[in-house]
């Protein structure tokens, strides 16, 4: 059970831990993700978006410390080993070279996805643990702006 304690400070519940360790295991496959994107994105755009994926490999990179170190404020192990983050429930990226516009689609699919993660979870935290849920807030924004941007690459202007 969570709650505040003078002695122990807050501490999250089972819930919120699974909650947490839900959004982290995305965090890091979203930024290990993005980074074999990176090495391997072929085609029209390419210099701009290689460069684009970096942004969002340090974005997801930094998002899932920052959950890993509320993870350890709050008294929870978080857990980024590698068999664990290969259960994440990440839309897959194929391997190899890939086009421009696969890269886009699939990195877009990733970051809603991410993001979706965090919305399914949100009211549960927020409920818990308010501060956490600011935690969520930023990152949500960073990671849909991020998809937008990104998917801005492949959309065609439809005319009105």
């Amino acid at each position: 059970m969570s709650g505040f304690d003078s002695t122990n400070g807050f501490r999250d519940s089972t819930r919120l831990a699974t909650h947490l360790q839900r959004v982290l295991v995305n965090l890091i496959a979203l930024h290990l993700n993005a980074k074999q994107a990176h090495w391997n994105v072929v085609g029209h755009n390419f210099r701009d978006l290689h460069l684009q994926l970096d942004e969002i490999v340090d974005d997801a990179r930094g998002a899932s410390d920052t959950i890993a170190e509320r993870m350890r404020a709050l008294d929870t192990v978080p857990d980024g080993r590698l068999r664990t983050v290969a259960d994440a429930d990440q839309p897959a990226i194929d391997p190899g070279e890939l086009d421009t516009s696969v890269i886009v689609d699939a990195v877009t699919a990733q970051l809603r996805h991410t993001a979706g993660v965090m919305r399914e979870v949100h009211d549960e935290v927020d409920a818990e643990d308010p501060s956490t849920s600011d935690l969520l807030h930023t990152i949500i924004d960073q990671l849909e702006k991020q998809a937008w941007m990104l998917s801005a690459e492949n959309r065609v202007r439809v005319s009105r």
